[in-house]
C-alpha cells in the first residue's frame, strides 16, 4: 500500500509544475500526464541518452516524469477537450499551468469543472497567480528568482548576482503546489468538497527564500550577498587539499579552538573575546580565514572524522558526481534503479526527498513514452472503441 494508492491525478503541467506531479507519483498516485500529440516541451529538452535527440531519450524528461503514464490529447480541439472532461469527472486532482484564462478558453474552467466533479482540487500553478495586477505577465524561472529574492543574495559582495543551480523557483512553486493540494485533499476528507489552489510562483519563491522575506519584515534589513557565508554567519565552505568542508563555529567551541590551536594555525583564537558567541558572529569573516588557512592542509575524510569524535558539525560539500557513492544516500536506499526495457539498460534515478516508514515512495513505472498509455486510458478506462480511436488519430486529436 503506498501513501496515495487510489488518487487519480491528471497532470496538465509543462516545466513550471512538472515536479509536483512527480511527487505525487512516487507516493503511489495514478498520475496521467496530458500531453500534446506532438509531445510535451520538455522532451525536447536535453541532455539526451547517447546524445541522440529524440521525445523518448530526454533525460530531463525522464527525471521530471518517473512513475507518469502519458495521454496525449489535442486540447484546443473540442473533442480532445471533451475527453479530458470525462476523464475529470473521476479524477480526485488536475494540475495546470496554463496561462491565466486558458483554462477557461478551452471549456475547462474551475466553475465547470467543480459542477462536473464536485469533489475535484484542481491546482494551477502559474508566475503570479490568477488575481491581481501581473496575473498576464509572462515570466520564466530566472525572472521569478530574481523577483523573489533568490537571485540576489546569491554571489560575493561587490559582485554580479548569480542564478540559483537549476529550476529552483519552479521546484518552489511546484513544492507549495504538492502542499496546498494535500491539505485541500485533507479538507475534502472531513467536508466533502473539492477546491481551487491558485498558486503564485513568485509567493513560493519568495517564501522559500529562508532569511530575506523574515529579515526585512522583523528588522527592515536588506540582505546583501555574502559568498559562501550562511547568512547566520555561523557557517562558511572552506577548502581542504582535496575538496571543499562546511566550517561550522556552532557546537563545541572549547574542543575546535584547541584542536585549531594544537596545529599552531592560530593562537589568536585563544583570547578571551572569542568565547563569546556573540563575538564570533560580529567577526565571522575574519574568524572563517582563520579556519580556511588551518584546513588547506588536511585530507578532507581525516579532517571530518576528527571533527565528528570532537562532535563539531562540520560537513562535506560534494560535488554532484560524489553523491553516488555517499554513505548517507546509500544507507537510506535514495537512488533507485530503474529499468528502461526498450532501451536494454538501467538507469539510476534520485528517490523520493522524503522517507515514510510505512509507505515509503517506490518506483512504479519509468517514464512513459510519448503516449504510451492513451490507447489503455481512452479504450479500457473510458470505453471508446478503436474505430473512434482510429478517427481521433486520424484528425491528430490524439
Amino acid at each position: 500500500m503506498s501513501a496515495l494508492s487510489g488518487l487519480r491525478i491528471l497532470d496538465l503541467t509543462d516545466l513550471r509544475g512538472a515536479l509536483c506531479g512527480r511527487l505525487f507519483a512516487d507516493m503511489g498516485a495514478d498520475v496521467i500526464m496530458v500531453e500534446p500529440p506532438a509531445g510535451a516541451d520538455s522532451r525536447r529538452v536535453g541532455p539526451f541518452f547517447d546524445d541522440q535527440p529524440h521525445p523518448n531519450r530526454s533525460l530531463f524528461f525522464w527525471f521530471y516524469n518517473l512513475n507518469k503514464r502519458s495521454l496525449t490529447l489535442d486540447l484546443s480541439h473540442a473533442r480532445g477537450a471533451e475527453l479530458l472532461r470525462a476523464l475529470a469527472g473521476s479524477a480526485d486532482v488536475l494540475i495546470e499551468s496554463f496561462t491565466p484564462g486558458r483554462m477557461e478558453q478551452i471549456g475547462l474552467g474551475w466553475e465547470k469543472l467543480h459542477r462536473l466533479n464536485p469533489g475535484l482540487i484542481l491546482c494551477s500553478i502559474t508566475p503570479f497567480g490568477h488575481s491581481g495586477p501581473w496575473r498576464d505577465y509572462k515570466a520564466d524561472d530566472l525572472v521569478l528568482s530574481g523577483l523573489g529574492g533568490m537571485t540576489y543574495v546569491n554571489g560575493f559582495p561587490g559582485e554580479a548576482p548569480v542564478r540559483p543551480l537549476g529550476l529552483q523557483a519552479y521546484h518552489s512553486g511546484a513544492y507549495y503546489g504538492a502542499i496546498g493540494t494535500m491539505c485541500a485533499l485533507m479538507a475534502r476528507e472531513r467536508d466533502g468538497a473539492g477546491q481551487r489552489v491558485d498558486l503564485s510562483i513568485l509567493e513560493a519563491t519568495a517564501s522559500a527564500v529562508e532569511h530575506v522575506a523574515p529579515g526585512y519584515m522583523s528588522a527592515g534589513v536588506v540582505e546583501q550577498r555574502r559568498g559562501t557565508l550562511h547568512w547566520t554567519r555561523y557557517f562558511r565552505v572552506g577548502r581542504c587539499r582535496d575538496g571543499y568542508v562546511m566550517h561550522c563555529t556552532l557546537g563545541d567551541w572549547t574542543s575546535l579552538v584547541e584542536w585549531v590551536a594544537a596545529d599552531s594555525a592560530a593562537q589568536e583564537l585563544l583570547a578571551p573575546q572569542w568565547e563569546d558567541v556573540s563575538y564570533r558572529k560580529e567577526h565571522a569573516e575574519r574568524l572563517f580565514d582563520i579556519l580556511d588557512e588551518w584546513v588547506k592542509p588536511y585530507a578532507r575524510p581525516e579532517l571530518l572524522a576528527r571533527a565528528q569524535a570532537l562532535r563539531i558539525p562540520y560537513a562535506s560539500v560534494r560535488a554532484p558526481e560524489e553523491l553516488f557513492d555517499d554513505e548517507q544516500l546509500l544507507s537510506r536506499g535514495f537512488f533507485v534503479e530503474v529499468e528502461h526495457p526498450e532501451l536494454g539498460r538501467k538507469f539510476r534515478y534520485p528517490g523520493a526527498p522524503y522517507l515514510f516508514s510505512a509507505t515509503p515512495g517506490k518506483v512504479h513505472r519509468r517514464p512513459p513514452l510519448l503516449g504510451e498509455h492513451t490507447v489503455e486510458i481512452l479504450c479500457a478506462e473510458l470505453g471508446l472503441s478503436p474505430d473512434e480511436l482510429a478517427a481521433l488519430a486520424g484528425k491528430r486529436v490524439i
